[in-house]
């Protein structure tokens, strides 16, 4: 059976490109994937080792059974157009028109509208920045964006929010990421939005390449969610027993 293989963010890099296919006998797992990638790709393991894994845009672990035609991802920590998007979520490459957003979800029932704009700022770890690059798992991120509103209505309830994430070159001073919460209370929306970014964050498949004079890296990424860290964790302990 044939498995359509997605490298993002630095393993892009290591891969030497982000998109592969191999073949692998009925009933493969995705440990079966991670074996095929070492042989392939050098320094795959070293680079995994602090990846999640994705099955069809669904987190998975590495014992999960693949059918022929499934698409598995490798993602590291995220660092958080198409013009895809759903109500209250897009991923765009045009600017993001944050008073347009906030026009469009203001309602006559909300007493609070809160708003968080992550903006491009001129340096990282004292070093004068150029431009950033964000690219995402879009059809995946899109999915984890639309969850988390919905987690965040139920918590902290809420009426609604929108979270706006541009990709592509962004210059210093424009907007990355735009997040929008609308509720009757404020307190409920100042808790909901800091939230939802620091969510955002650490669990949507969005990376940012950081250009400066003389170079560029990826970003650090933040860690996983505990449910999400354990097939890197397991990763790990695979490479740590293989030295």
């Amino acid at each position: 059976m044939q498995i359509r293989v997605l490298f993002f963010g630095m393993m892009k890099d290591v891969a030497g490109g982000g998109d592969q296919v191999i073949d692998l006998p009925e009933g493969a797992s995705v440990r079966d994937v991670v074996e095929r990638c070492k042989e392939r790709i050098p320094k795959f393991a070293e680079f995994a080792a602090c990846c999640a894994v994705s099955v069809n845009q669904q987190y998975a672990g590495l014992e999960a059974r693949l059918k022929d035609g499934d698409e598995v991802a490798f993602l590291p920590p995220v660092s958080g157009g198409s013009g895809k998007a759903s109500h209250g979520v897009a991923m765009v490459r045009e600017k993001i028109d944050v008073p347009a957003w906030l026009e469009k979800m203001k309602q006559p029932a909300d007493g609070a509208t809160v708003i968080f704009e992550g903006v491009v700022r001129d340096n990282t770890r004292d070093r004068r920045t150029l431009y950033l690059d964000y690219e995402a798992y879009e059809p995946m991120a899109v999915k984890q964006m639309e969850g988390l509103i919905e987690e965040a209505k139920h918590r902290f309830a809420i009426r609604d929010a929108a979270m706006v994430h541009r990709l592509g070159r962004l210059e210093i001073g424009e907007t990355s990421v735009l997040i929008v919460v609308a509720s009757a209370h404020r307190a409920a929306a100042f808790d909901a939005c800091r939230w939802l970014i620091d969510t955002l964050k650490r669990a949507v498949p969005i990376w940012k390449k950081e250009y400066f004079e003389g170079g560029a890296v990826w970003a650090d990424g933040e860690p996983f969610p505990s449910d999400v860290a354990k097939t890197a964790a397991a990763l790990r302990r695979k490479r740590h027993l293989s030295e």
